[in-house]
């Protein structure tokens, strides 16, 4: 089997089939930096990471392109609204590139704790306004624009296939306008290359252009960017599903108006993280996760209750990235205590196994049968919960050798990411060394001690939601416990 990609364009399973064999090229959207990423965000880039090391897992040389946008980003997709970075800066009384340099700090600390590898290219939109500015160039001279109010506009009647990444009909799209915030546009669906003073009199950072000082739209710097780093036309291009109607739709007018030519072959896009409805609410629907309806978690807040980074990538990679995920403090839970019997399971084996160091080669045919069986559920469309199942088959079977199921570890956690055989290292470390029990200088080991035991004695006794409560009440106090074989044993996050 080969690898099969659902892409957007077309809404179909296809095969995938490189440019250039030597290198698969793609782009990810990248996040605006006015402030932290929130978990629903963070998904997007555990299922970018997925595909990234998935390429890797099946021998493609990769080129991976993200970009950071701190400029341009209107709260409104549509050339509506606040500019996101200088609301904030307005609001933090600091500069819009103090701002972005922070949260982009912020993100990339996300990103680590999550063991995302880093995109090889990263590329903020303020360090290419020229490479904008070129291709605007050509769009003008392909007859794509126009200029009114002093800003510059992509007609989208000049480019006959607008809206078929998503479905949009443009006759359709003009009968059902809403009403139009911007009275320069000729049609509701034109937005805007170039912006110039006229939209903010206050704007932070403007550049000189053919058209004005001013500063790019946000649609053109992901096409500039993505063109200087992969050409004109490259593999893969990523988002989320709020991308396609807008973002990604004027990205591939923009660009194939500028080049005349196919941009990019497959388009992925991930579903959205929902947070289950609050009990109090009269809505039926569960919510999107958003920051401008303020109900967002970042990642901090998960950790902050107890969990490590790690326990929500277990949980993500429990859904398939195109179907929406339910987000609760209990599915959470389950993850985090998932995630731990796994790593206690392969903690055993570690210590069962007389040489780690077994290679692929070595394998005997039913090992290699467990990594076949993974790579064909990672091919299809990159499947993590088929993946995570194999796994645990894996894991579990008694006929293999202890050295060979960390062979098979090791090879499958190179696309899932989880750090699995290190995480079982740490644990057996701990264990042997007395590294986490040992709270001599703790002037609360005492009082700890008593709450664990008293959660042990509750367990043996099937009391399960007095063992919770104590779990929790430790928990918001920054302290872990950790069942183990000899024990339950805990430590201070």
């Amino acid at each position: 089997m080969a690898l099969k990609l659902y892409n957007t364009m077309g809404r179909n399973l296809q095969d995938f089939v490189p440019i250039d064999e030597k290198c698969v090229g793609f782009y990810g959207c990248g996040p605006t930096v006015y402030n932290y990423a929130h978990i629903g965000n963070l998904r997007a880039y555990v299922f970018l990471d997925v595909l990234d090391r998935t390429l890797t897992f099946l021998g493609y040389n990769k080129k991976h392109v993200m970009n950071i946008t701190d400029i341009g980003h209107l709260s409104g997709d549509s050339d509506d609204g606040e500019d996101k970075m200088l609301k904030t800066a307005q609001e933090r009384h600091q500069s819009v590139l103090e701002i972005a340099d922070f949260y982009t700090k912020a993100f990339f600390n996300d990103i680590d704790r999550l063991n995302i590898i880093r995109p090889d290219v990263v590329c903020k939109a303020t360090e290419h306004i020229d490479e904008m500015i070129e291709l605007i160039k050509k769009i003008e001279a392909n007859g794509h624009t126009y200029m009114a109010g002093g800003n510059l506009y992509f007609d989208v009647t000049t480019y006959p296939d607008y809206g078929k990444l998503a479905n949009l009909n443009l006759e359709d799209l003009k009968a059902g306008a809403r009403v139009v915030v911007d009275e320069n546009k000729r049609n509701p669906h034109d937005f805007v290359l170039w912006f110039t003073k006229s939209k903010f009199e206050n704007q932070a950072l403007v550049w000189d252009s053919p058209w004005g000082k001013g500063y790019p739209g946000w649609h053109i710097e992901c096409s500039a960017m993505s063109m200087k780093y992969l050409g004109e036309q490259f593999d893969i291009h990523t988002g989320g599903i709020d991308h396609i109607p807008v973002h990604h739709t004027n990205e591939i007018a923009q660009s194939e108006g500028a080049t005349g030519h196919k941009w990019v072959n497959y388009w992925l896009h991930n579903e959205f993280l929902v947070v289950q409805k609050d009990k109090n609410s009269t809505s039926d629907e569960a919510g999107k996760m958003s920051k401008s309806s303020g109900n967002f978690l970042t990642l901090q807040t998960l950790i902050d209750k107890g969990y490590d980074a790690l326990d929500y990538r277990f949980f993500l990679l429990g859904a398939h990235y195109r179907s929406q995920v339910m987000f609760s403090w209990t599915a959470m839970d389950s993850a985090k205590n998932s995630r731990k019997a796994l790593n206690q399971r392969v903690a055993k084996i570690l210590l069962s196994a007389k040489d780690a160091a077994i290679t692929e080669e070595n394998l005997s045919e039913k090992a290699k049968e467990h990594l076949d069986k993974f790579k064909v559920a990672i091919e299809n469309d990159l499947s993590t919960p088929q993946a995570l199942s194999q796994l645990q088959v894996a894991i579990k079977d008694s006929s293999l050798k202890p050295e060979e199921i960390v062979t098979v570890i090791k090879k499958m956690d190179c696309v899932l990411g989880l750090k699995i055989v290190e995480e079982a290292e740490k644990l057996n470390k701990s264990q042997s060394s007395g590294e986490i029990d040992s709270h001599a200088d703790d002037p609360e080991a005492a009082e700890i001690n008593a709450l664990v035991i008293e959660r042990t004695e509750a367990k043996k006794a099937k009391d399960f939601a007095k063992a919770d409560q104590i779990r929790n009440q430790l928990a918001e106090r920054g302290i872990t416990i950790i069942d183990t074989p000899q024990g339950a044993i805990w430590k201070r996050n």
